[in-house]
């Protein structure tokens, strides 16, 4: 798996449990996808005004293909997100640092979605470029 691929050839991130908090981790790193050419929408049930994102209650009624499915969800929440995730059949699905489900995550790894789990977006792409 060559993450720095992923990275480059990816447009559009989808990141679930994005906050309305600019000091939460996933608006920081939703900020910085933006800030290097990202196409970033936030997936949130409470539908959160942010400034500059476009937010959805979830992934299937975002209306355009996604690259990656970016999640900041805890570990034991990932099995409620893979329908909408096998719905919308991302590239990848990508379970930020400290989430980690291999249990869940078996169907869209058998769908072909590429999937990474415990690792951060954000370091990956600096190590990256």
């Amino acid at each position: 798996m060559d993450i720095c691929k992923i990275l480059e050839d990816s447009e559009t991130i989808a990141v679930v449990g994005i906050s309305s908090n600019p000091n939460r981790m996933s608006r920081i790193i939703a900020n910085y996808l933006i800030h290097y050419g990202y196409n970033v929408v936030g997936v949130n049930p409470g539908k959160p005004k942010i400034e500059g994102i476009e937010v959805y209650a979830n992934l299937k009624d975002i209306p355009f293909e996604i690259d990656i499915v970016n999640v900041f969800r805890k570990s034991e929440d990932i099995p409620q997100l893979i329908p909408d995730v096998l719905a919308v059949n991302p590239k990848v699905l990508w379970l930020q640092l400290g989430i980690r489900n291999d249990e869940a995550v078996k169907p869209v790894i058998e769908k072909g979605i590429l999937t990474i789990q415990d690792m951060c977006i954000k370091v990956e792409h600096g190590m990256c470029f």
